[in-house]
């Protein structure tokens, strides 16, 4: 599915070799992005799962946190998944921390519990008349969203898949499964013109 959007994936740590290799399975051209640099000629950015509170340790070192804003400024497009997610919102607790407040969401960052294993589960979404899975690991909770939030999956009542604008964001992880619908859909988003 080459169209010429071109994806930065956020590589500080987490999940981001499973991104890459979705991405590949699509054909998709992308980048890691470690540097404010590395953001140059980018069409999207994708945020992995892992420990949210390193990321943004990391991201500020580097420059990288207000780099991001200045990219989604511009119109570029975001994905963040799990600790993506976390990052993304407009406010964050359990316990508190800073993010890039690029989403009007309330974040609940210990929301499912402490589980260890995968919670894999299979739902509904506005993405396609079949089911997608949804793979929770430690996943947070969206607990509030603003009026332009547009809910594309729940899960156990939460909204699980949302997106505003050119953001996307899910508290489960699309990469670790076979399923490249939520990539899929990324990439489109990723693709609109910067007005859309």
């Amino acid at each position: 599915m080459k169209n010429g959007a071109k994806i930065g994936i956020l590589a500080i740590q987490g999940d981001y070799e499973a991104h890459a290799k979705m991405l590949d399975r699509l054909g998709a051209n992308h980048s890691f992005v470690r540097t404010p640099k590395d953001l140059e000629g980018l069409s999207g950015v994708i945020l992995p799962g892992g420990e949210s509170t390193t990321h943004l340790k990391v991201m500020k070192e580097e420059g990288l946190f207000n780099a991001l804003k200045t990219f989604a400024a511009s119109g570029g497009a975001f994905f963040g998944t799990c600790a993506g997610a976390i990052l993304l919102a407009r406010e964050v607790h359990g316990p508190a921390q800073d993010s890039l407040e690029l989403l009007d969401a309330i974040v609940l960052r210990n929301g499912y519990g402490r589980q260890l294993a995968s919670d894999v589960h299979m739902g509904m979404s506005t993405l396609r008349k079949e089911p997608i899975e949804m793979v929770f690991i430690r996943a947070p909770i969206i607990e509030k969203i603003g009026d332009s939030i547009e809910v594309l999956a729940k899960d156990a009542g939460h909204p699980v898949l949302v997106q505003q604008g050119k953001i996307l964001a899910s508290t489960f992880h699309p990469e670790l499964s076979d399923d490249l619908a939520v990539h899929q859909h990324f990439l489109e988003l990723a693709a609109r013109p910067a007005s859309s």
